[in-house]
């Protein structure tokens, strides 16, 4: 009778060797389809947080009003339009689910939140020309955080009727601003793709305006 021939030690150790060799071929495949995969939804996630707060922020600027919300005792003039570099304010209709609707002022502002910035809006109801005090006023609501800068920019016509630069400042706060630029930087240093907005009720209230921008 003959024996039965097995499996040498060689034979062995060579389809171990093949098999640790194919297993790590599909572990690497695997945690590199994993990682394309964790990439993709982090991109998709910023890519809608991005479309959602540009999107809120052009639809609050296209719908400034040109509606005094303060005094300026000193210059006896109604304020329409107060812009700084990390404070934006000025008056838009509001929809029914932010508030009781109707004409509100919009306090933009950039805070300090310890490890980088974060934008807030803050709303005021307006009636006739004056920013009311709520019994229960609502705290401001964050817009956006996790933002390494941001800032508000402003543009108008010159005396010679041609766009002026870009002004940190918006000083006629009487009138409003023809552009105004958001710009943004998050945390991990990615930069948004700039904001800038046309106000469409701006012309009548912002012609030749030559605002001052401070150092």
């Amino acid at each position: 009778m003959t024996r039965a021939r097995g499996f040498t030690l060689i034979e062995v150790l060579i389809a171990m060797v093949l098999l640790v060799a194919g297993l790590s071929l599909a572990f690497a495949t695997l945690g590199a389809a994993t990682r394309t995969t964790t990439r993709g939804e982090a991109m998709a996630g910023r890519s809608e947080r991005m479309r959602t707060v540009e999107g809120f922020l052009r639809a609050r600027l296209t719908g400034t009003r040109p509606i005094p919300f303060d005094i300026d005792q000193s210059r006896a003039i109604a304020i329409r339009f107060i812009g700084e570099r990390e404070r934006m304010r000025f008056v838009a209709d509001i929809p029914d689910y932010l508030g009781r609707g109707g004409p509100y002022l919009h306090d933009f502002r950039i805070e300090d939140a310890g490890e980088g910035v974060r934008m807030t809006l803050a709303l005021s109801m307006v009636q006739a020309g004056k920013t009311v005090e709520e019994r229960d006023p609502r705290p401001p609501e964050q817009l956006v955080g996790n933002l390494r800068e941001a800032r508000f920019r402003y543009r108008a016509l010159d005396q010679e009727g041609r766009l002026g630069e870009w002004l940190d400042t918006w000083e006629a706060t009487e009138q409003l601003p023809l552009l105004v630029e958001v710009t943004m930087v998050d945390r991990d240093g990615v930069p948004w793709p700039p904001l800038i907005v046309s106000l469409p009720l701006a012309p009548a209230f912002s012609a030749y305006a030559q605002p001052v921008q401070t150092q």
